[in-house]
Parts: C-alpha cells; sequence; structure tokens
C-alpha cells in the first residue's frame, strides 16, 4: 500500500476511536449523575412520614374537679375544722339562703370560665334544696351544711393562711346642693366614660382593667385620674348627686363602695358603687407606712382620718396617689336596709364578705377561723364564723382573701378600720365538685414493680446487656419463683449503616483532533 494511503487509512481508524470513547465517557458521566440523584433522593431528602395517630386512652377521659389558679388545696374533715360547732349555723344559713335567690333565678345567657362554671353549676344543688327548705334550728342548719358540703382548705401558693380587712357603710352628712360648708362633689358615672365590650349605659361594668374617655365617635384616651377630677374636669355637667364637707369623707366612701349621706330634711341618700376611673387603687395607708409616718402595727383608719385632718395640704397630696376615683349611683333603699353588695343582694352584717370576682363564685360559703380586734385595738377575739361570698373590691385579690362586712356606722367603722390580719380560711364545696370524691374516679398509673423484680430486671439498654450472660442468682432466683414470668430481653435492631456518597473523579478534558 502506498504511504499515503496508509496515513489516510490510519487517520480514519483514530478518528473513529476517537469518536467512540468520547460516546463511552459521555454515557458514564450520565450514568454517575443518575446514580448520585438517586443517592440524594433516596437517603438525604426522606419524604416526611405522616403523624402517628394519637394513642387512644383505655379510660374515658374525666375533667378535674375544678381549680383555682395559684391555690393550694387540702381537704378536711368536719371535725378538723376548728371552731365549726361553736357557729351560729342557722345565721349563716338565712344569708346563703338569700344567695340562693339570686342564683336559682339567674341565666346561662352569659358563658362564664370553665372553673367557674363548674362551682356555679354545683350551687344550684344546694341552692334548688334550700328553696323549701324553712329551717328554725341551729342543728338543722349545721346538717345541711355538712351533708351538702366538703371543707376545703386553701390559701395562696406557699402561704399558710389567707388575710382578711373589713369594710362598713359610711353615715356622712351632705347636702343636695352646694354651699359654703357642703361643697365637695359626689359624682355619678360620666356619659362619656367608656369600658371596651360594654355599653356606655352598662348597669355591672368591671371594677379592673382600662377605662377610656370617649372624645366623638372613635377616639379613646385613658380617662381622667383623681387629681383632674378634684381639679374640676368634670365639674359643672350635672353628674353632682349631692355634696359633703370633707374630701376625706368622699374618699373613705370611695374606698367602702357605698355610703348613707344624711341630708338637712332628715332624709337619706344611699349610694353604692357604679364604675371607676380605670387607674388601680393604692392604698394611702401603706404610703403613710412607707414614709414612716405611722408604723405599721398602728396603722388603722382611724390613725389615717386623724393624720389627714392635721395635715389638710399633706392629705390633699396623699389623696392624689390613689389615682383611682370611684363613681356612684343613687339606689332606693330605706334607713334599715343594708348596702347592697356586687351580687345585686343586700349584704348581712357579720356574714357576707367580699371576695376576688375572677377566681371565685358569688354564693360560695367560707368558714374564716382565727383572733381579731374586735372588742377592743388590743383584744384577740377569737373568730370562727361562716361567711357567704355577696361582694367584691378592686383591692380584694387572691384564693384566701376577704372583706369582712360590719354593718353601717361609727361603730362598724371602728371595728372595720383596724382589721389587717392573717386568718385559716376553709371553702365549702359543693359536693357536687368534692375533690375527694371526684379525684377517686380519675385513673391512677399502673403500680410500680416490686423491689425483687427490679432488682432483677433493672432498667437498662437492651442492646448492651444482650451479649451478656444472665446472673446465676437471678436464673436461681426465677427458678423458685413461680409467680414471675420472665421473658428474654429483646435487643435493639441494628442501626443503619451510612453509606457516604463516593467522592467524584475529576474528568480529564482532552482536545479533539480530527
Amino acid at each position: 500500500m502506498a504511504p499515503e494511503a496508509r496515513i489516510k487509512a490510519f487517520l480514519k481508524n483514530s478518528a473513529t476511536a476517537l469518536c467512540a470513547g468520547v460516546v463511552a465517557l459521555s454515557s458514564f458521566s450520565l450514568g454517575a449523575e443518575a446514580a448520585r440523584r438517586h443517592y440524594r433522593s433516596h437517603h438525604h431528602h426522606l419524604p416526611e412520614l405522616a403523624a402517628a395517630p394519637a394513642r387512644a386512652l383505655p379510660y374515658p377521659p374525666l375533667p378535674l374537679p375544678f381549680e383555682i389558679p395559684g391555690t393550694q388545696y387540702l381537704p378536711l374533715a368536719w371535725a378538723d375544722v376548728k371552731g365549726w360547732s361553736d357557729d351560729d349555723h342557722l345565721a349563716a344559713y338565712k344569708t346563703f339562703r338569700a344567695s340562693c335567690r339570686s342564683i336559682n333565678a339567674q341565666t346561662a345567657a352569659a358563658e362564664p370560665k370553665v372553673e367557674a362554671k363548674a362551682l356555679a353549676a354545683s350551687l344550684s344543688e344546694p341552692c334548688r334544696i334550700v328553696k323549701s327548705l324553712e329551717l328554725t334550728d341551729d342543728a338543722k342548719a349545721k346538717t345541711f351544711f355538712e351533708e351538702n358540703f366538703a371543707p376545703l382548705r386553701i390559701s395562696r401558693l406557699g402561704e399558710p393562711d389567707g388575710f382578711v380587712t373589713g369594710y362598713y357603710e359610711p353615715v356622712l352628712d351632705g347636702s343636695r346642693t352646694q354651699t359654703d360648708v357642703f361643697n365637695v362633689p359626689v359624682y355619678r358615672r360620666p356619659s362619656n366614660l367608656f369600658v371596651r365590650g360594654y355599653k356606655q349605659d352598662s348597669v355591672n361594668l368591671p371594677n379592673k382593667g382600662p377605662v377610656y374617655r370617649k372624645i366623638g365617635r372613635r377616639k379613646l384616651v385613658p380617662y381622667y385620674d383623681r387629681g383632674e377630677i378634684e381639679d374640676g374636669k368634670i365639674a359643672g355637667r350635672g353628674l353632682e348627686i349631692a355634696w359633703l364637707k370633707d374630701p376625706t369623707d368622699l374618699l373613705f366612701a370611695q374606698i367602702q363602695g357605698s355610703a348613707r349621706i344624711k341630708l338637712d330634711d332628715g332624709s337619706t341618700v344611699r349610694l353604692n358603687y357604679d364604675a371607676y376611673n380605670g387607674f388601680p387603687y393604692t392604698a394611702v395607708g401603706r404610703i403613710l407606712i412607707e414614709r414612716g409616718i405611722i408604723p405599721k402595727e398602728e396603722m388603722s383608719m382611724q390613725k389615717i382620718r386623724e393624720w389627714m385632718a392635721q395635715n389638710s395640704e399633706g392629705a390633699k397630696e396623699l389623696r392624689r396617689q390613689n389615682r383611682s376615683y370611684i363613681f356612684f349611683r343613687e339606689v332606693n333603699l330605706s334607713d334599715k336596709d343594708e348596702a347592697v353588695g356586687a351580687q345585686g343582694i343586700p349584704l348581712t352584717a357579720g356574714r357576707s364578705i367580699a371576695v376576688d370576682k375572677s377566681l371565685h363564685v358569688y354564693g360560695t360559703p367560707f368558714f374564716i377561723e382565727g383572733e381579731l380586734p374586735i372588742d377592743s385595738e388590743r383584744s384577740k377575739t377569737p373568730f370562727h364564723r361562716l361567711m357567704i361570698a355577696q361582694d367584691t373590691g378592686s383591692a380584694i385579690i387572691g384564693p384566701a382573701r376577704a372583706d369582712l362586712y360590719f354593718g353601717a356606722g361609727q361603730d362598724a367603722g371602728r371595728v372595720s378600720g383596724r382589721l389587717r390580719h392573717a386568718m385559716h380560711f376553709v371553702m365549702l364545696v359543693p359536693k357536687g365538685v368534692d375533690p375527694v370524691a371526684r379525684g377517686s374516679r380519675l385513673p391512677v398509673p399502673d403500680p410500680r414493680p416490686s423491689e425483687k423484680i427490679a432488682k432483677l430486671f433493672p432498667q437498662t439498654d437492651p442492646a448492651k446487656d444482650s451479649a451478656k450472660p444472665v446472673a446465676p442468682a437471678a436464673t436461681a432466683a426465677l427458678a423458685k419463683s413461680d409467680t414471675v414470668a420472665a421473658a428474654s430481653p429483646v435487643p435493639l435492631p441494628v442501626p443503619r449503616p451510612v453509606i457516604e456518597p463516593e467522592p467524584r473523579r475529576p474528568v480529564k478534558s482532552r482536545p479533539h483532533r480530527q
């Protein structure tokens, strides 16, 4: 073959071999890329598994008896309630029956909180009983409470006792018109006072939370505080119900939440709480204690009055430290009627208490026990009395906190003004929500294994112990025991091996020559 023909044949074979190599290399690259994608799709991006359905409980769900936030409970026997047998149960029964008239007349229009709903619904059963039960015997009244309620010691978490104060209805001199002597106005609720979620003419506005002053149709700003109102921000609008002599009288009437104003013509104006201006209550007595003006052990309402009477400028500044301001409404009550509480019924002196409405239900009986200075400031009079929750107050906060109502007039004011004492609180829980009775129906966990079983089968990892032989002592013990059925430990599955991808080899590109 001629040299030129041999060269042409060589070049032709080389080109054919080069093309076949490029095709094979491309096929290898595509196959490697497909393998990598397959690995990533199966090992690095696993599909999300569906959530496992909730395991069905082997018992029906049972509601808890009731729960008061921040409270500790201790169920008691009636014999453990100190002073229970010495009380006037008939007087407590009559007060409870008055609350039941309101409870029986209520409708289920408003949906209360779960805890309050359970307790309120349970109160309807004993109230249904008293509706047709007219008792005149103290022993029968005592039996009624013992058969329909269970005693439960309550207090704030970490505290052994509760705390009580006292309140009363002041009787003050006043006038329907402003004079040189009577120049302190008593205001009714202003029309521009607004609370979110309530109509402006609503009868029952809350005594906690923000309160606004409505400007125009949409703009809301915080309402005036005590200093602004005393300076005349709402004066001259026809809001004055009556006029008093002293601003200190008005301050204490607002603290008590009600008042009787004796007019010069002999008639009486009865006032009840209607609304407040949205600022939290600040105790002026605490300020005097913090300033070192009155020692804590000597603090009383009488001491505050004496200091304010002797320091007119200081009294003005002290009043304004309490930015809260109360508006009243005039109620149609005679001189013989007691003040009306938040439950809407007349209070009973010595039997009605004010409680924290956010935690408790009106009509709940509380047995309060301890010592109080009833007879004098230094006395320690035994106090063990069944009281009924019929009122509330912005300063009454907590599960074991109560304000004891002592009636109207100066004597009631002297007694209530010196009460600031720790007391034992026993809440009478209706049998329908008895924590002991209902708690017995709650499921309990499986019993713990016996000490013998725990030693034979320690809670360890079976995978680590699978290679270890069973101890001879354990084998012998199992052989002697006829009541223990032991099974060999189940080994854990072998972990799935993690396959690391091979590193990609760089492909050397060769120039294509023709």
